[in-house]
């Protein structure tokens, strides 16, 4: 795993490059995305050698061990919006505790499967890390054979993956969707919440399932219209452009597809009685760019409130109170992560208690949590154990218990 984590180190402009050419990710951020990588390679590493077994006081006379083992051949199937670092962070802990892996990527993303590939072979005995493109049929061909499942992706499929690999009873866990609350509060800094909501919702052209997708701003409507003065000024400074430019956040979507998908709801925000703040366009110029929109006026129950534009996306919604905030911020099928920005800790965390969801941020953006943390969500957003830290551990072993009987000779 060091090793690998080296050859990563070593080769690391090339992977951002290749990520910027695969996926349209802008530079700064592949290269953040490949650093991450190397971080989690290098923590598998170490927790491959951290003790996870316990001795247990026996009953009667003798020994009682609880210790670790592999299932065997990890199926991991895994998107196109982040290729080189949730790969890593599926097969690393899968491989530290003993398994093989093979990977199928998103169509989108067979160049950084091929690229990690081709890393672990360096490193890797032959057939311990394994790519195998392909579409559905080859997703249900390797859940199929697999002795343990891990998916990234959308909640359709997601759904589809856990009942597979349920009625054959094979342990699976998913991550999917999002529609990631940001809460502004009365005493919230302006400039700063507006920053990291603008970047947390428009970043990569919002394809992330961590991405703020509604923002609720508590306090009367001059408060409303303050917070959204200063979200639209953070988002039209992000404005898209060629991601392999420095200093640039937002680039193209990922095909034509999700720009239509994009344009299509932009334009059911204008049918619904709802305002563009900025944006819902497309963009004149070759690539599948899309100008990040801001939306207004839209009911709470509104599809576009309710379920996930995977794209540079938010809507803005005001809150009487922070009762309400809550009301509003947990009345959608997903519950992954949320942010909430003030400056009353005391407030800041009862807020944070409240919330149904898997992770929290307090003033910072929704986006993005340590590679030794828990990462997981509640309601559709997950299903099954945490990935990443000593929970990916757990989930890519079995548990078994030895008893030694007293009469045993343990020494010669």
């Amino acid at each position: 795993m060091r090793e690998t984590a080296n050859a990563l180190r070593a080769k690391s402009v090339e992977a951002a490059a290749l990520i910027v050419r695969e996926v349209g990710k802008p530079i700064v951020e592949a290269r953040g995305e490949v650093a991450r990588a190397i971080a989690i390679l290098d923590y598998y590493a170490q927790a491959a050698l951290d003790p996870i077994g316990e001795v247990i006081p026996p009953s009667v006379p003798g020994m009682l061990i609880a210790s670790r083992q592999a299932h065997g051949v990890a199926g991991l199937i895994t998107p196109w919006n982040f290729p080189i670092a949730i790969p890593i962070w599926k097969a690393a802990p899968a491989l530290a505790m003993g398994n093989a892996v093979v990977i199928k990527p998103s169509e989108y993303a067979i160049g950084c499967a091929r690229f990690l590939e081709e890393l672990f072979a360096t490193t890797l005995p032959a057939n311990i890390f394994t790519v195998v493109p392909g579409l559905a049929e080859t997703g249900q061909a390797l859940i199929a054979n697999a002795d343990v499942v891990s998916f990234t992706g959308s909640v359709l499929v997601g759904g589809k993956v856990v009942a597979a690999a349920a009625a054959l009873g094979t342990p699976v866990q998913a991550e999917m969707g999002g529609q990631n609350p940001g809460i502004v509060l009365p005493d919230a800094d302006l400039q700063l919440a507006a920053t990291h909501l603008a970047q947390a919702a428009m970043g990569f052209a919002g394809q992330k399932c961590t991405a703020t997708r509604r923002i609720i701003v508590v306090g009367d409507q001059a408060r409303i219209d303050e917070v959204s003065q200063a979200l639209i000024a953070s988002v039209e400074a992000l404005a898209p452009e060629d991601p392999t430019q420095e200093g640039v956040l937002v680039g193209p979507l990922i095909h034509s597809a999700a720009r239509e998908t994009f344009l299509s709801a932009a334009k059911q925000v204008i049918s619904a009685g709802g305002r563009l703040l900025t944006g819902g366009q497309s963009l004149d110029r070759a690539g599948w760019f899309a100008k990040p929109a801001l939306v207004t006026g839209l009911a709470p129950d509104h599809q576009l409130m309710m379920e996930e534009t995977f794209a540079p996306f938010a809507s803005i919604v005001g809150a009487k109170d922070v009762a309400t905030a809550i009301e509003l911020a947990n009345s959608v099928r997903f519950g992954l992560t949320a942010s909430v920005h003030g400056r009353d800790l005391e407030a800041l965390l009862r807020v944070a208690r409240e919330l149904k969801t898997g992770m929290v941020k307090i003033n910072t953006p929704t986006a993005g949590v340590d590679f030794h943390a828990p990462f997981g969500g509640t309601k559709d957003s997950s299903y099954g154990a945490r990935e990443q830290g000593k929970d990916a551990l757990r989930f890519y072993s079995v548990t078994r218990t030895v008893t030694i009987g007293a009469g045993t000779r343990i020494f010669e």
